[in-house]
């Protein structure tokens, strides 16, 4: 029989070595009992990967006075993966026509799709070819603290300008549990916080923004909870950021925001960037939202998605789950880019109605 002892173990002499506490005596080490030290959390355990050089740094106070942020759209080549030709036309398009920053890989820009190495090389492209002329904000938000710090790490060391973070969703946390994330990813660089319950399931109250606040990176917060929401933060001093296309004329002249992320002008730049700068104009808000009404009829970036592919900005490919709006909503969409006029959409092809086996549905990339 083979016999361990052949390897000098045997055992019947080995012994159980468990940790002990500094004040357990010879009975509990005897009997295998553990004594749990007293728990403690340690900030900066790590040592820090941010650096200390400044040179091309952006300022929190310069990303508060953005007034037009595109959540931009993401294009696919028919295997999946980033059309970045595609992308970075649509990207110059945004700078030409007066968007001041961009927020890469959100949610329009499907981030949640995208694998971190993905989405980090996005983030970084986007920072190499267009840095210079526009801020770039990457989401590097996530329900995961540690993904969340990590992402913000590695998106600061390409380059962007700011982070976006959302609040942690689907398995939650207490308001406590809120501060304490924000928290920790502010210390990073530039913040923008982004408050959407619909998606989140979690507001975020202002009694956690304002405890967050004082902090030199917080920016300001994106936020989808109203007007109301909007002028309680604008009256206590917090840049916000309409997360709202139908309610952003609103709330940049009425309520106090410094602006707004828009889907729209991934579409219409010109137009949402004369919303945003030229004052109150009740009479191009109103001829902007058939557009804009249609655009969040299902889900964005469903209808964006569809609407760049029929302006033929965009290969028709989209990422699963995501797939194209129903012919009659196409239909819809060249209607209503006739009626604002063509010349106020990006891409140069006219719209065409494009039929079900013009899109490619792709699951795996």
């Amino acid at each position: 029989m083979y016999s361990l002892r052949t390897h000098g173990l045997c055992l019947k002499d080995m012994t159980l070595q468990l940790p002990t506490s500094a004040g357990s005596n010879h009975h509990t080490r005897r009997n295998g009992r553990w004594v749990s030290p007293k728990a403690a959390v340690i900030p900066n355990f790590h040592l820090p990967m941010r650096s200390l050089e400044v040179k091309n740094r952006t300022s929190s106070d310069t990303i508060k006075s953005l007034r037009l942020i595109t959540a931009i759209k993401t294009p696919y080549l028919p295997d999946g993966r980033f059309d970045l030709e595609a992308y970075d036309a649509l990207m110059h398009m945004q700078i030409v026509q007066g968007a001041e920053g961009v927020i890469v890989g959100g949610t329009t820009g499907e981030g949640h799709l995208m694998t971190w190495d993905e989405h980090i090389m996005l983030i970084g492209h986007t920072v190499n070819c267009f840095g210079g002329s526009i801020k770039v904000i990457g989401n590097t938000g996530s329900n995961s603290t540690r993904e969340a710090i990590h992402a913000s790490e590695q998106g600061f060391a390409v380059g962007m300008h700011a982070a976006l973070h959302i609040n942690p969703y689907y398995g939650k946390t207490s308001l406590d549990g809120l501060v304490s994330h924000f928290e920790a990813v502010l210390n990073m660089g530039p913040t923008i916080i982004y408050n959407v319950p619909s998606r989140t399931g979690q507001d975020i109250p202002p009694s956690v923004i304002q405890s967050v606040a004082q902090n030199a990176n917080f920016a300001g917060i994106k936020e989808c909870m109203g007007n109301d929401r909007v002028k309680d933060y604008t009256d206590n001093g917090i840049v916000v950021w309409s997360g709202n296309d139908d309610q952003c004329h609103d709330s940049r002249w009425d309520f106090g925001a410094v602006g707004v992320v828009s889907v729209t002008s991934n579409l219409v730049p010109g137009l949402m960037q004369k919303l945003m700068f030229g004052g109150k104009d009740p009479s191009l808000n109103s001829k902007l939202m058939p557009l804009i009404d249609w655009l969040f009829r299902e889900p964005n970036p469903i209808g964006l998605n569809t609407a760049l592919a029929q302006l033929g900005v965009v290969r028709p490919i989209f990422r699963l789950p995501y797939v194209p709006l129903p012919l009659a909503r196409r239909i819809e969409f060249v209607d209503i880019v006739k009626e604002l006029g063509r010349e106020n959409f990006v891409g140069e092809k006219e719209v065409q109605v494009l039929e079900d086996d013009d899109f490619i549905l792709v699951g795996r990339y």
